[in-house]
């Protein structure tokens, strides 16, 4: 809105209109202003939220502290949401394609999120909205954002090239021409060029195979969407663990965004250049503002917690974010923690079933998942399990600022990987 009225003004040559060409500006407005609303109007939500009686739904599960976090209001989500969404509303391009799937993609997740936290509360369980309806819709956004991807000429790349001038060392320079393609960024190789249509070479039908290689690239896209958005529901099990988390996530994929729009950064680094993606920029620092805002908030002991409609969200946008600037391969890496916290509940099940239809009872990998409630609970002699280290629990506050840590230096080892040919 303001940013088509100073796109208006400039007609007028009204001063200052030019700040708003600026990305850097835009972003840094963009997460001032979302800071600011989860800040100001977080303890609001939250009272309104005490007030409707909407609060967690614990079980005992033998964690210290567990139960005193009863009755906690949830679906501070909203919070999150509110502060992403009017940033972007007042001072994003809405007619950029890139801020278009970012917006639809929050509020997507932020409606199955709500529906899951309205049905616990409702019935008071823990049980919400049932897994398969969550994989539809997960499945459903990823689709749209694949596809959108495909058929949408609005969104295209840069092919890089290497240009040798004698006696000098070699330039990497971006063609002028831009190419529709299922391309994305992947680590360890040299240009970091990968091309899905690469998987269908085989396939004399030149058309065939390049829309077979398009194909490919919207099942991996909905792979990614529905694993990332549940890697971080189940993050999100301690205060602030799953905020702290994702802001740094957000921070790492903000600079690829940034990088990746700018035709001579890219150059000078050897990336993909993406035209229109700079749009993301502002995006993310709505984002990274609003899980700081509600850090405030959500920190040991939380006063409030994200629930599904935050942590489904927060999923689904980085998802949609690391796809959109091509950097989804890199995801493994760079969202690690969530896959791991993924990772412990499927094998921790998969081996209690497989023990205990072997043995007549079953056996634990861990002492409890998702993995950070591992390092929370104490050891139990009774219950046999494969890891036991730690012995005795580790303060909630630790666990989390150690999960941060290691997001940290999971994030610099992404960047890392780009610069290994």
């Amino acid at each position: 809105m303001l940013y088509a009225l100073f796109q208006y003004l400039a007609d007028f040559d009204f001063p200052g209109h030019r700040l708003m060409d600026y990305i850097t500006f835009r972003a840094g407005i963009a997460f001032t202003l979302s800071l600011l609303i989860a800040l100001l109007f977080g303890r609001t939500i939250i009272y309104r939220l005490q007030k409707l009686q909407v609060g967690e739904v614990v079980r005992d599960l033998g964690l210290e502290g567990q139960m005193k976090k009863t009755g906690t209001p949830t679906m501070g989500g909203t919070l999150i949401i509110l502060a992403i969404l009017i940033p972007c509303l007042l001072i994003g391009d809405l007619t950029n394609v890139y801020m278009i799937l970012m917006l639809l993609a929050t509020v997507w997740m932020g409606a199955i999120g709500f529906l899951d936290d309205y049905r616990k509360l409702k019935y008071h369980n823990k049980d919400g909205l049932q897994g398969k309806y969550k994989v539809i819709g997960q499945v459903g956004l990823g689709l749209v954002v694949g596809l959108t991807m495909w058929l949408s000429p609005d969104i295209v790349m840069s092919q890089n090239m290497e240009v040798q001038v004698a006696g000098q060392e070699p330039e990497i320079v971006h063609s002028v021409e831009f190419l529709k393609s299922p391309q994305t960024t992947i680590p360890f190789i040299k240009n970091h060029d990968f091309n899905y249509e690469w998987l269908t070479s085989w396939i004399s039908d030149t058309h065939a195979a390049e829309t077979l290689g398009w194909i490919i690239f919207v099942l991996v896209v909905i792979i990614v969407v529905t694993a990332v958005s549940n890697g971080a529901n189940l993050t999100d099990g301690l205060d602030g663990l799953c905020a702290g988390t994702s802001a740094i996530i957000g921070v790492a994929l903000a600079i690829m965004a940034y990088l990746g729009s700018n035709v001579i950064y890219s150059g000078y680094l050897n990336i993909m250049y993406i035209p229109g993606s700079e749009e993301l920029a502002i995006f993310a620092g709505a984002f990274i503002g609003s899980l700081v805002g509600f850090l405030w908030y959500n920190a040991f002991p939380a006063q409030v917690f994200m629930g599904d409609t935050g942590s489904l969200t927060i999923g689904g946008i980085l998802a949609v974010f690391a796809i959109l600037i091509r950097k989804e391969l890199l995801i493994p890496l760079l969202c690690l923690i969530f896959f791991i916290e993924d990772l412990s509940v499927i094998l921790q099940v998969s081996y209690f079933k497989a023990t205990k239809k072997k043995y007549g009872a079953g056996r634990r990998i861990f002492k409890m998942t998702p993995l950070h409630h591992h390092f929370q609970k104490a050891g139990d002699p009774s219950v046999k399990c494969l890891v036991n280290f730690p012995k005795g629990p580790i303060p909630e506050s630790k666990i989390v600022v150690r999960f941060w840590i290691v997001g940290i230096l999971l994030a610099a080892l992404t960047f890392v990987t780009l610069k290994i040919r």
